[in-house]
């Protein structure tokens, strides 16, 4: 089984132990999130406007115990074991 884990705030939490949880742009799981392919908003060309701003940037949604988030997939990891 494959654990999904994210700093949340400063906090290392496993996001599999939420029932709720839910990822990426279309709100799976977090073992089918992995499963189908880890979707990342990070767009090849990306809008001018948002070239120096951190609207720019690569990030996960992630809606973990009754909280959305928006995090660099840098404060992701997967455990297999």
């Amino acid at each position: 089984m494959k654990k999904i884990y994210a700093c949340l705030v400063g906090e290392w939490v496993c996001l599999n132990d939420d029932p709720e949880c839910k990822m990426g742009g279309n709100l799976k799981s977090p073992s089918i999130w992995w499963e189908e392919n880890a979707e990342v908003w990070s767009p090849i060309n990306r809008d001018k406007d948002l070239e120096h701003s951190v609207y720019g940037l690569d990030y996960v949604h992630i809606y973990y115990k009754g909280k959305d988030y928006r995090i660099n997939p840098i404060f992701i990891q997967v455990v297999t074991g």
